[in-house]
């Protein structure tokens, strides 16, 4: 069971991260991108970021 939330929290991470870069950049926050700017990519990004938060937070939440 270990390993399984170990596995969770190492693919959410990225996804959490992933998904926070892109609603910055869609806000022309992080500029550097064919992204920036575009408004498109903060909608994507942010269910991806509410995805990965909650995922390393459901897996690693303490156990009764």
């Amino acid at each position: 069971m270990i390993v399984l939330r170990y596995l969770a929290t190492i693919l959410a991470g990225p996804l959490l991260l992933i998904g926070v870069i892109w609603v910055l950049q869609g806000f022309n926050i992080l500029p550097g991108s064919f992204m920036t700017g575009h408004i498109i990519w903060a909608i994507y990004g942010a269910p991806m970021a509410i995805v990965g938060g909650g995922l390393v937070w459901w897996v690693n939440r303490p156990r009764r």
